[in-house]
């Protein structure tokens, strides 16, 4: 008999597990919660792997090309990008999340202590401690995007206000309440578990902290439908497989989440458009000199999530995938 899938759905990018019939016959209810939760750590421990590894291999041809702010950039529409104006857009998207976010400038009110969820190479966290004089810690799965980030703290004189470790955004090393400011850019599609994900930005928020989630998603479902199209989840699988990415969700799904832990001041917004000239620029560094050896020496892995650029664009322009902010306020 064929296996039967009792424990969970397959993640895209990690591969199938399943129990099978006779795992099922052969123990009882207790036993089979057991087996099922040991499947589901399994696919846990084998994402955050594959994400480590993505980013431990491909950090340093962004920043060799980009910089070290590794996240899109933020346009007025109908601009273009080029790869000589990238840093200018990248600090425009920091300082937009911000401004949406309704966060305070005034010396009494600003942050004091942040948390930057996802934190790449730290180029958010020295941003933020700079811009607020505040004290930032940054997480990441990957070490040599926690080691780089370090070091480029202590190069540019923040090392005492700046400090990265490799932890798990679902299982964060922070006590409750800590952080007035939770910043998360471009991890939260990386999350096999939103609602554990936002539930973990809420609880290390203090009183009154503000959270801030910029992450790609795909399209808000239509009041008619259940679930995205075949086609559309076909060329969301495919993506999934080269950037080691989980279930994608909506931004409406996250407002949703938010408002069953009781958060305040939500308020969510599609920002596609924004970044739409930013992936062509990306394609366009890649078809350089510099980006060409860069790819060849980083590795399969990098390899592959820049050959899935064209089904980026191909699901931004069909409205399928979406790049979305989410803000809220912690009572």
């Amino acid at each position: 008999m064929a296996a039967v899938a009792l424990a969970w759905a397959p993640l895209p990018g990690i591969g199938r597990r399943y129990l099978t019939t006779a795992d099922a016959n052969s123990v009882g209810p207790r036993d089979r919660r057991v087996v099922a939760l040991a499947a589901r750590t399994g696919v846990a421990d084998g994402l955050r792997k594959g994400i480590a590894e993505f980013y431990d291999e491909s950090s340093g041809v962004w920043e060799s090309i980009w910089g070290d702010h590794m996240h899109h950039g933020f346009y007025e529409p109908g601009a273009t990008a080029s790869i000589a104006d990238h840093r200018a857009a990248q600090i425009c998207m920091v300082e937009e999340a911000l401004r949406f976010a309704g966060v305070s400038d005034d010396p009494l009110r600003k942050p004091k202590n942040i948390v930057d969820v996802g934190c790449g190479i730290g180029g958010s966290s020295r941003y933020l401690a700079r811009k607020y004089g505040a004290e930032c810690r940054g997480i990441t799965l990957s070490p040599v995007q926690a080691n780089r980030a370090q070091s480029l703290a202590a190069a540019e004189g923040l090392g005492n206000k700046v400090s990265f470790q490799v932890a798990d955004a679902l299982e964060q090393p922070f006590p409750d309440g800590q952080f007035d400011l939770v910043w998360s850019m471009e991890s939260g599609e990386h999350m096999p578990d939103k609602t554990k994900f936002v539930s973990e930005l809420a609880r290390v928020a203090a009183p009154g902290g503000i959270i801030i989630i910029v992450t790609w998603c795909h399209r808000d479902l239509l009041p008619s439908e259940n679930s995205l199209t075949p086609d559309e989840v076909k060329l969301l699988d495919k993506i999934c497989e080269a950037y080691y990415l989980p279930a994608w969700c909506s931004a409406a799904e996250y407002v949703k989440i938010a408002e069953s832990l009781s958060l305040q001041d939500i308020k969510s917004a599609d920002w596609s458009e924004n970044v739409a000239p930013f992936w062509p620029a990306v394609i366009q560094s890649a078809l350089t000199l510099q980006g060409f050896v860069s790819l060849l020496r980083s590795g399969w892995k990098t390899i592959r999530g820049a050959l899935v650029m064209p089904l980026m664009i191909e699901g931004f322009n069909k409205n399928l995938i979406k790049f979305a902010v989410i803000t809220c306020r912690k009572p």
